[in-house]
């Protein structure tokens, strides 16, 4: 099916033997609002996890890392108008009522929602309720796999290896712990690595016990406490459903080109503060040189991954190999970032264009997929 999608606009709107009516549900980054002087996401900007019961906490510097910019959503909007009419509706607080007036045929969705563990979630369930077709993973899958720790618990349950874990909700729950140091301490609900720094990983009681109670409060959720794997890091992009998911090259994350005072982890730090569009970091490898037979283990377990969360169209699924290079499931991500910028570091594009999808390609397969499962086409 890949090599169907490398031949051009040709072949992709043959596949779309109609032209559709799409809606792209999205969430802006309050900078890019800026230079939309007309626009505002809500009464207020409100941080996409306000757990707390006022807005009052203070923000902290990734506050916003789920959203997308304007030149994402652009991006994503002008690669469905090669076939098909596309209509932006705003995840905000009028979204429901702008999807009912709208109505379009199927909507790609890439809104992360704000309010709660289960925001990714949000405009699903509406979606759901108005009976519209949508890409991607349903309500469930999407709540299920930003808690970190029922991801886990789950894989656990049908034998895909991750690393050892606790989720601590109180400082005191910190001190009580029987795992393997170094760890890793994270945010329990979180993505685009919000809430991991090179302090997240600890070496002792007392470092976890710090982390934790930064976590805590100012996350306002759980931490979620693993043991650290030590070998090599991949990312695996996933497209389609069932058994015709398809798994594109895999990318391995290199850690050589970091400063030597940062953790061989892709931190807040590196993938937005180190790693940036002015100045890259030598930080991926694709397709990632490994024998056939670690590549064959990679894309069994994250194929299983898919399989046992239900993922839906597309997905990103992070691994890393343990001390016996067992490939463990470290995060999986069926929203997953979708920079165009080439230059700029974003898995799930680069591992499409070593499959030969340009960006617009990729985007119409995602419609393509999900337009099938919901037999549009």
């Amino acid at each position: 099916m890949l090599k169907k999608f490398c031949k051009g606009e040709n072949i992709l709107s043959s596949l779309f033997n109609v032209r559709l009516n799409v809606a792209l549900t999205f969430n802006a980054k309050p900078e890019s609002q800026s230079c939309l002087p007309d626009r505002q996401a809500f009464p207020e900007i409100v941080p996409p996890n306000s757990n707390l019961d006022s807005f009052q906490q203070e923000k902290s510097m990734d506050t916003y890392a789920e959203w997308d910019t304007w030149e994402t959503i652009n991006a994503v909007k002008g690669a469905i108008e090669h076939f098909h009419n596309c209509t932006l509706v705003e995840a905000d607080y009028t979204a429901f009522e702008k999807l009912k007036e709208v109505n379009p045929q199927i909507v790609f969705n890439i809104a992360e929602g704000f309010n709660g563990a289960s925001r990714e979630a949000q405009i699903p369930s509406m979606l759901d309720m108005l009976n519209i077709p949508y890409t991607g993973s349903d309500p469930l899958t999407l709540a299920i796999c930003l808690d970190k720790a029922r991801t886990k618990e789950i894989l656990s349950y049908y034998k895909i290896p991750n690393s050892r874990f606790v989720v601590v909700d109180s400082p005191e729950r910190a001190k009580d712990i029987d795992l393997r140091y170094p760890l890793i301490v994270k945010p329990v609900s979180e993505g685009s690595s919000k809430g991991i720094f090179s302090s997240s990983f600890v070496k002792d009681k007392a470092a976890l016990i710090n982390e934790a109670e930064r976590i805590l409060a100012e996350y306002n959720q759980a931490a979620l406490v693993e043991e650290f794997l030590p070998g090599r890091e991949f990312t695996v992009a996933i497209l389609g459903n069932g058994s015709n998911a398809e798994v594109l090259p895999v990318i391995e994350i290199n850690f050589n080109d970091f400063p030597n005072d940062f953790i061989p982890i892709y931190s807040y730090e590196a993938k937005w503060i180190l790693d940036t569009k002015e100045n890259p970091l030598d930080v991926f490898t694709c397709p990632a040189r490994i024998d056939k037979g670690l590549e064959a283990k990679i894309k069994d377990t994250a194929l299983r991954t898919y399989s046992a969360l239900r993922c839906r169209d597309w997905s990103r699924i992070d691994i890393r190999l343990d001390g016996n290079n067992v490939p463990n499931i470290i995060e999986v991500n069926p929203l997953p970032g979708i920079l165009p910028n080439p230059e700029e570091n974003s898995c799930f594009p680069k591992a499409a264009r070593s499959a030969g999808l340009n960006y617009d390609d990729m985007i119409n397969k995602v419609l393509y997929v999900a337009a099938k499962r919901h037999k549009l086409l």
